[in-house]
């Protein structure tokens, strides 16, 4: 039967740092490699070794896909990166640390741009400090300049059914190791959370997710490995 894993990244320098991250490409801490070979050394341990893997262009989930996969002793399966699967965008947040925000605009207002299902955070000006217009990895796309929970969805769910929904289909175990957010999309989709309920879901750093799957796709079970 198909299962997938879902794995958000271990922890990064600025989660450490309670700072808006979203498309900015920080590194994992040392924590946050700990985390994710931790998951790839549990996902050997319970024979549930993916075959194919996900990940986002972004660095604290490729390099927590590797390291997963290397302490797994699988680095050599078949990987694909997509910007689809990136960091849902904090647009003008980017960067500013999240107690400072709430000190300054309010927790409620800050409350609605972290948690709203609909509402985007203000907009990232083209050409300030954390634009990645010009960025390599993203040329011929239009780089979002803030993103909702809903426009995340937006971008995710495509992908999702046209590249990885076909592997599922052929019986694989397909990884994918991604963002909080991006995360989010895929368990509203698969475990039908509504609007209101998924914007309260936590997702933690470095625990790999199950979903059993039977030949249609439809969910068997959901679980964190650790539980098991």
């Amino acid at each position: 039967m198909p299962r997938l894993i879902l794995l958000r990244h271990g922890q990064s320098q600025w989660n450490l740092e309670n700072r808006f991250t979203g498309w900015w490409d920080v590194d994992v801490t040392e924590k946050g490699e700990a985390e994710a070979r931790a998951a790839g050394a549990l996902l050997k341990d319970k024979g549930m070794l993916p075959t194919v893997a996900f990940t986002s262009v972004q660095t604290r989930a490729i390099k927590t896909l590797h390291f997963a996969l290397e302490a797994a002793g699988i680095l050599w399966i078949p990987e694909t990166k997509d910007w689809r699967l990136n960091e849902r965008h904090y647009g003008g947040l980017t960067g500013l640390n999240k107690a400072e925000t709430a000190a300054k605009h309010g927790d409620e207002q800050v409350k609605i741009w972290r948690r709203s299902f609909d509402t985007p955070p203000p907009v990232l000006e083209r050409g300030s400090e954390f634009d990645l217009s010009d960025d390599p990895r993203y040329a011929g796309i239009d780089v979002p300049q803030t993103e909702s929970l809903k426009d995340t969805i937006a971008r995710v769910l495509p992908y999702y059914e046209s590249s990885i929904v076909p592997h599922l289909k052929a019986g694989a175990t397909v990884l994918v190791a991604a963002h909080g957010n991006s995360l989010r999309a895929l368990v509203k989709h698969l475990s039908g959370i509504s609007d209101d309920e998924i914007t309260g879901l936590e997702i933690p750093t470095g625990q790999p997710i199950i979903y059993d799957l039977d030949a249609d796709l439809a969910v068997l079970d959901r679980y964190y490995l650790s539980e098991r």
